[in-house]
């Protein structure tokens, strides 16, 4: 078997399982789970009928590449959502499609890293802390070695990409980025994405950049920037190593239909591709059209996200005077702080109310003495508005 093997954690919710077993949760209330971020929302009608009516796309082996139609609505949803100069973007040699963000997270590390490298060092995949235990998976897996940046709340649950050393920066092959961020919500401004590519290009580095959150947000003027309209932004369209993974799961709320893209650097992606074609990873033709239609209408989009809006602040005036939590940037976590252990905290928490929350240092590592996850939760607010305010008030009970 491969020894890299050995190196993966169990997933954070192997560890949630382990922690709520043999516990009996108060029998008198109904279970609300606050702990995976799954939407609940309702799926939109119009993709599922269309959906319906391509089944017989199953009858054909599809094209890891993607059919046209998909790659050229992805194009055009990029250059409208992120103002790029439509020059400067080709649904042939800049769009892949992928089944979700999670197996192309994974998968892009395994095709861009050199682990043959003549340094006795290993390379370094560097990622934020707390993180998407996929970039972790991913690292070692691929021969690398993570590299933890804390985000904290000094920090404004960001990364600071100013004090990692050049060193670092020269081992550093591939650095992942999730803006907004998941689990804090935090996202990265433009300036500092720019800055992350002229550090990649000093010290030749790629940056993917998970924005599978991007469309979840609470001002209709400021939506989150992404990496290429950063990129765009300073002259660099030409995208070169700087990529982004999108997905319809939390946008769309269809996250069983498996249904994404990675967009960037030409020359990266088409060694990407040809990694994918051995992969055996192609969308099936019938979601390939079902996600045409997806990509191509932002009504549902606005109404997905006014749902989140009313959810948030109406749990959060419901639980800020009794819980240190604020709103985030963006996405559809609450990352509250706990009083003390954040294990106890969920544990009691589940006992008393059953309600499942996510303890924090499930999602993080100890860097430089520091477990920047511990004595925090995480709350996904997917459920529908009735189940929110419901578990809101129930933990409001628990902490008084």
């Amino acid at each position: 078997m491969n020894p890299e093997l050995n190196k993966l954690h169990p997933y954070p919710f192997e560890k949630l399982s382990v922690l709520k077993d043999g516990i009996t949760p108060n029998p008198e209330l109904e279970h609300i789970a606050l702990s995976i971020g799954e939407p609940k929302h309702k799926a939109p009608e119009f993709v599922l009928e269309h959906l319906q009516q391509q089944l017989d796309g199953v009858s054909a082996y599809p094209l890891t590449k993607g059919i046209p139609e998909l790659r050229q609505a992805i194009t055009d949803w990029l250059v409208q959502r992120f103002s790029l100069p439509i020059e400067s973007l080709s649904a042939e040699q800049h769009i892949i499609p992928v089944n979700g963000t999670r197996e192309a997270l994974f998968a892009f590390a395994q095709a861009v890293i050199n682990r043959n490298l003549e340094s006795t060092q290993e390379p370094l995949i560097v990622m934020p802390n707390p993180f998407y235990q996929i970039y972790e998976g991913a690292a070692y897996l691929s021969g690398a070695e993570p590299y933890y940046l804390n985000t904290t709340t000094e920090n404004n649950y960001l990364p600071d990409f100013e004090s990692v050393d050049s060193e670092i920066w020269d081992r550093c092959q591939l650095l992942y980025i999730c803006s907004p961020g998941n689990p804090t919500g935090a996202v990265i401004d433009i300036t500092s994405l720019q800055k992350l590519i002229k550090l990649a290009v000093q010290h030749d580095f790629i940056i993917a950049s998970d924005e599978c959150y991007s469309e979840i947000y609470f001002d209709e003027s400021k939506p989150p920037v992404g990496l290429l309209e950063a990129a765009a932004d300073m002259g660099h369209t030409d995208y070169s190593r700087c990529v982004v993974f999108h997905s319809l799961s939390k946008r769309s709320n269809l996250p069983g239909l498996r249904s994404g893209f990675v967009a960037g650097d030409k020359n990266i992606l088409s060694s990407f591709l040809k990694y994918r074609t051995y992969h055996g990873c192609a969308m099936p033709l019938h979601h390939q059209k079902a996600s045409i239609k997806a990509w191509q209408d932002e009504k549902h989009v606005q109404s997905n996200r006014s749902l989140y809006q009313k959810k948030f602040t109406d749990v959060l005036e419901i639980l800020e005077p009794v819980l240190d939590v604020k709103k985030p940037d963006a996405s559809f976590y609450l990352w509250a702080k706990t009083p003390g252990s954040d294990e106890d905290f969920a544990k009691n928490l589940f006992a008393e109310q059953n309600i499942t929350v996510l303890p924090g240092c499930y999602l993080s590592r100890e860097a430089y003495g520091l477990n920047p996850g511990s004595q925090h939760v995480r709350m996904a607010l997917v459920a529908s508005y009735e189940e929110c305010i419901e578990a809101a008030q129930r933990i409001r009970q628990f902490m008084e």
